[in-house]
């Protein structure tokens, strides 16, 4: 466990990075987690599920959550687009690359059987009502990143589901600081214009969560 501590502050958000069916991972950090979700926002910043071992197990808990506490906020990820593209025949292939096939093994494995889609309505259901951003006062939150110089409610959702460096070497100021994963780091990566927050948790590296405005990390 790493737990790095910067200044404290009373209102509290929790942003956490890419879980990518890393369900051990997921549970041990929601256990260090100081949080109260009576008061306290949660965030999920998207994909969820591949490469991982347990894309299915995952969204059974990230649906359980959501169905016990309001204040749990869940973004749309570049990988839950490319099983969306899979699912509907637009590009299968994709996916597959992309580590989708241990998804697929994932909501197989207890079926005991190949079919067309293994997902659960339930599920389904969940990947249709995931966010593409979710904006406060003082921050924004989104999977990838967004362009300089367009408005938030203009961006494309590929772009925030897929920019890279385009977005993480710009200083441009988009009005709030954004807190965002999808490029894995070995530590966050700390700036003024944005945090990202995927370290890498199915590379064999940490699932990383931040706490908001006191900028405190919890890491396992």
């Amino acid at each position: 466990m790493v737990l790095i501590e910067f200044e404290a502050d009373m209102d509290k958000i929790f942003a956490v990075g890419d879980i990518h069916g890393c369900l051990d991972k997921l549970i041990s950090l929601m256990a260090i987690i100081d949080i109260d979700l009576k008061k306290d926002t949660l965030v999920f910043i998207g994909d969820y599920i591949d490469r991982g071992p347990d894309s299915k197990e995952v969204v059974d808990y990230l649906i359980d959550l959501g169905q016990r506490e309001d204040r749990v906020v869940f973004l749309k990820g570049n990988h839950e687009l490319m099983l969306e593209d899979y699912l509907s025949g637009a590009d299968r292939l994709t996916f597959l690359y992309n580590g989708g096939e241990a998804t697929l093994n994932s909501y197989m494995k207890n079926t005991g059987q190949v079919e067309a889609n293994p997902i659960p309505a339930q599920h389904l259901e969940f990947f249709d009502n995931l966010r593409l951003y979710y904006e406060t006062e003082d921050y924004i939150f989104v999977h990838g990143g967004l362009k300089a110089n367009i408005p938030l409610d203009e961006q494309d959702e590929r772009d925030m589901l897929w920019i890279r460096d385009e977005f993480i070497y710009t200083d441009f100021d988009f009005g709030k600081r954004v807190i965002f994963g999808h490029t894995p780091f070995r530590e966050p990566l700390i700036l003024d214009n944005k945090i990202g927050i995927d370290t890498g948790a199915v590379y064999g590296n940490k699932l990383t969560c931040v706490e908001l405005p006191a900028v405190r990390f919890f890491s396992v």
